[in-house]
């Protein structure tokens, strides 16, 4: 993995309209221009680990680029990077162009991805840094990796309100908003009051609520089970005057093709409740941009 002094990229020569600058405007001016080719940025947050956050992530950007959408998905758990092994990119490298610019992963002709997963020499290495050293690992993330024009960018945020989620926030301009995933039992929505409180002091707009593990669907019947009840994120989207996306059940293929690293929307041969929910979701995050 670079270290910290060769994370900075293009140089401010580059840009003559840049050379009167501080190095700190320099980066930002740097950072707003790369990310205005982006029509829309989503944050994706949970208040606790463990809701299938990076999974519901994931698909979603995988269900954008399948609608024709130019997509990116940025992994911002800087230590808990998952979305190289759920969309099977875990053994691909990193290029730098001749601009000192980062090329994302191709995951498919309307999809990239960046992840600190890239760039970290096996899948056992830890890393242990603090708040400062993450913090500019992201903005490198947004400003150094060539995104090129996107009509989205899906960050998977961390569980909780710390580091990660609080510098996205902070550094993207225009966010089109944050996406809250939760399961339905109350520990997991105690928590989500938390991030819901959080994108609000951050003036952070709330496109909405996503209830995943709504239920387990058998594969032999059929029939749903709420394994961990059900209704849980609609009711309390009400009751906080949030918009509620939709639910996404339990499948065991959804766990089969992330640790086989693919996503479960990519098998086209489906049909089922939770792919059908995946993509009533995004309909409705597209929806809404075209309002």
């Amino acid at each position: 993995m670079p270290e910290k002094e060769n994370c900075s990229a293009m140089q401010s020569s580059a840009n003559p309209n840049l050379e009167n600058l501080t190095d700190d405007r320099i980066e930002e001016e740097e950072l707003r221009e790369n990310m205005s080719k982006i029509k829309n940025k989503i944050v994706v947050l949970s208040g606790k680990g463990g809701v299938g956050k990076s999974t519901v992530a994931a698909n979603l950007a995988v269900s954008l680029a399948e609608k024709k959408k130019k997509t990116g998905l940025l992994d911002v758990d800087i230590h808990g990077p998952s979305i190289p092994t759920l969309l099977g990119l875990k053994q691909k490298q990193l290029e730098i162009t001749k601009s000192n610019k980062i090329m994302p992963i191709e995951y498919n002709n309307y999809l990239t991805v960046m992840s600190i997963g890239f760039m970290l020499p096996g899948s056992d290495d830890a890393v242990i840094w603090r708040g400062p050293l993450k913090y500019s690992l992201i903005k490198q993330f947004l400003k150094d990796v060539e995104w090129s024009e996107l009509d989205y960018l899906i960050i998977d945020s961390p569980p909780g309100t710390g580091d990660e989620p609080l510098s996205i926030c902070q550094l993207i301009e225009n966010p089109k908003g944050a996406i809250v995933v939760t399961t339905p039992q109350d520990v997991a929505l105690i928590d989500v009051r938390k991030s819901i409180t959080f994108c609000k002091k951050l003036k952070m707009p709330i496109i909405g609520i996503v209830e995943n593990m709504s239920g387990f669907i058998c594969p032999h019947c059929g029939k749903k089970t709420d394994i961990f009840k059900t209704g849980g994120g609609e009711h309390l989207a009400k009751e906080m005057g949030i918009p509620y996306l939709g639910n996404i059940p339990i499948e065991p293929q959804i766990v089969t093709n992330a640790d086989s690293g693919k996503s479960f929307l990519s098998n086209k041969s489906n049909n089922t409740t939770a792919e059908n929910n995946f993509n009533s979701i995004v309909d409705k995050i597209i929806k809404g941009d075209n309002k």
